[in-house]
């Protein structure tokens, strides 16, 4: 089998594992929190997002990684990682979080399918072994990030139970008038 073959191989496997841990054990969780508390969970796996920087660092990928690929997706790797890292320390000061919480969402998602798209339009899975030691980032993290972008999705375009509704309410109506 070729590498590139086992890079898609990888690719696609990436996912399953992700997808059973998410419907044993996170989803049901997810569900049961306060809307806030739930984005505020993803966007703690995402603050670390700052470490695609590591495809900038000579021996740990190959000087054959092409650099518009690297550069693209160590870049939006950070973005992504410093909104969602001001996600959390807006987390008191709501219309803000809600912005930080958006907008690392689209930044996130929008880098990974860009990166999925450069990764074809370069090559990537025949150049697999220039991704070094950062192999594990599109094969274990990336699926992960991105399952959890879809999710953040969700959980943001997802009506809000009348009891929460009511209680947020009621807690904008008591800060108005304080």
């Amino acid at each position: 089998m070729s590498p590139a073959t086992i890079f898609q191989i990888h690719l696609v496997l990436g996912y399953v594992p992700w997808l059973l841990c998410l419907s044993a054990y996170v989803w049901p969780r997810l569900l049961a929190m306060e809307r806030a508390e739930a984005q505020r969970a993803i966007a703690t796996l995402h603050s670390f997002r700052f470490f695609g920087l590591v495809f900038f660092i000579p021996g740990v990928v190959g000087a054959n990684l092409p650099s518009d690929f690297a550069a693209f997706a160590a870049y939006g790797d950070f973005a992504t990682g410093v909104l969602a890292i001001l996600a959390l320390l807006t987390f008191g000061l709501r219309p803000l979080y809600w912005s930080f919480v958006v907008a690392f969402n689209l930044v996130g998602a929008a880098d990974i399918i860009v990166d999925y798209y450069h990764g074809i339009q370069v090559g990537l899975p025949a150049l697999a072994g220039e991704l070094g030691a950062s192999y594990a980032i599109p094969i274990i993290y990336v699926p992960l990030l991105m399952i959890t972008h879809v999710v953040a999705f969700y959980l943001l375009a997802r009506p809000q139970p009348k009891a929460v509704s009511a209680l947020v309410g009621d807690a904008a109506a008591s800060q108005g008038a304080a």
